[in-house]
């Protein structure tokens, strides 16, 4: 099995300036999703952001989902919403949003959580936590969680990896279906493109060696 790059923006997101680094981001390879999650956005500029970043995302036939907001998503038109607000929150959108809408849960920091979200419906299980900076490595307790889920589970799980790209590999490597990344591709020092490229090649390595490649 191959894992899928999982794109996060940046932390700050001016909409004008950021749009052509998304574009040439996805237009260098494989992504599978894009997460819409700048900090603290009052919900007008969250908005502002969403309908000027979806658009370019579904044009490379990647699936725009937008953090915690399902008025913003639907506005913009985005494919899914990421719930970190718990187990409630989880299950009410799943009741309202899906099968139309892809609904993941996140801020998931033990296993019983991950088997609640999982039994919920959630269309994903994302393991790693947004409001944390990113460490240059993936936090451990990241690459457990992730290791257990996909070994024993059949939903999907995403690993949030670190700030450099040798964490890329390290989460393709428990088996995770997907990678998401933040840091490693806009902060890359060749540019996103480049960043993307690089990390789709570790993740073609990596499928060729896993046991059940």
């Amino acid at each position: 099995m191959r894992a899928r790059l999982f794109l996060i923006t940046p932390r700050v997101v001016d909409a004008a300036t950021f749009a052509p680094k998304l574009e040439a981001a996805l237009a260098a390879g494989d992504v599978a999703s894009l997460l819409i999650a700048p900090d603290a956005a009052p919900d007008v500029d969250l908005q502002a952001i969403a309908e000027t970043l979806v658009p370019i995302a579904q044009k490379h036939d990647v699936a725009a989902l937008v953090l915690g907001d399902s008025r913003v998503m639907g506005r913009a038109r985005a494919d899914g919403i990421h719930i970190e607000a718990g187990e409630t929150a989880l299950k009410e959108a799943i009741e309202t949003l899906q099968p139309k809408s892809i609904v993941g849960a996140g801020n998931i920091r033990v296993r019983h959580e991950a088997m609640e979200a999982g039994e919920a419906g959630a269309d994903y299980i994302f393991f790693g936590l947004l409001d944390l900076e990113e460490g240059e490595e993936v936090h451990r307790k990241t690459i457990d969680l992730g290791a257990w889920w996909a070994e024993l589970f059949e939903p999907p799980c995403v690993l949030l990896s670190g700030r450099s790209m040798a964490s890329v590999e390290v989460c393709a490597r428990t088996g995770a279906d997907f990678v998401a990344v933040r840091a490693a591709i806009w902060d890359h020092p060749d540019g996103p493109a480049a960043a993307v490229a690089e990390a789709n090649a570790i993740l073609d390595r990596v499928a060729t060696e896993l046991p059940d490649a």
